[in-house]
């Protein structure tokens, strides 16, 4: 009896085993059909190459440089990025590799799978990296880091290295993959707008104030010559006449009367 048990406790495991499992995790993306392969990187947060999801990313660099990235990220999305750095060179010594991704404010974003940071020998061909990221929210609490709907920043980059393989080839190879609507109508809030990068220049100011519409034409022309009197002047002219005062009496005091 206690043999029958154990088999009906093992059948039964085995019936309801994938629906007692938790979700699986995201699959390896895939580039999209008659997507247009990207072929540059930006340096900086403000140069990333903008790209979609699903288009492939191929690019020759240089072991050292930081490649830029940005994508579009909206709520009850969930994002997995796909790296392969290869060395068409042999390389002196170990080195460590990393892809971070950062949202519109700049805040790093956690992991929740992949091989963000992966330590490779010198006799490795390839280093594989990856990052599957949170679900993005349609809004959040000001404090915390919950990933919100804007613009997202892939960073890939080298965080140790021998100095001989400093600016050595490397090919990459990157994509972002997304899943659609997992559970974005699980939040009653909505973010008012997308984290987008500040990407615009400031305007230089100008120190030289406007010129008055309302004066009149021939005293401006006139005061143009004239300098523009300040503290500095002032006291340059009053320093001057001072100057010239003690000079004729000091010369009063020592000059000596001639002889008859």
């Amino acid at each position: 009896m206690r043999t029958a048990l154990l088999r009906s406790l093992a059948a039964l495991l085995v019936a309801g085993g994938p629906a007692l499992l938790p979700a699986t995790a995201v699959a390896a993306p895939t580039p999209s059909p008659g997507a247009t392969p990207v072929t540059r990187a930006g340096t900086s947060f403000l140069t990333a190459t903008p790209i979609t999801a699903g288009q492939p990313v191929r690019v020759d660099a240089s072991t050292g440089d930081h490649l830029y990235w940005s994508f579009t990220a909206r709520a009850g999305q969930v994002h997995e990025i796909s790296a392969t750095v290869t060395f068409p060179k042999a390389r002196s010594g170990a080195s460590t590799w990393t892809v971070d991704v950062f949202d519109g404010l700049r805040r790093r974003q956690a992991c929740t799978a992949g091989a963000q940071t992966t330590a490779v020998d010198a006799s490795a061909a390839n280093v594989a990296l990856g990052c599957t990221l949170r679900e993005v929210r349609p809004w959040a609490e000001p404090w915390s880091a919950d990933p919100l709907p804007g613009t997202y920043v892939v960073r890939l980059s080298v965080v140790d290295l021998p100095e001989p393989d400093l600016g050595a080839p490397i090919d990459v190879d990157l994509l972002v993959g997304t899943v659609d609507d997992r559970s974005a109508s699980a939040d009653d809030g909505e973010l008012a707008a997308p984290l987008v990068p500040n990407t615009r220049a400031g305007s230089v100011l100008n120190a030289v104030p406007p010129a008055d519409p309302d004066a009149d034409d021939e005293g401006d022309s006139a005061a143009d010559w004239l300098p523009n009197l300040g503290s500095r002047w002032i006291w340059t002219g009053v320093g001057g006449v001072l100057a010239a005062v003690a000079g004729v009496v000091g010369f009063g005091l020592t000059r000596r009367p001639r002889r008859a």
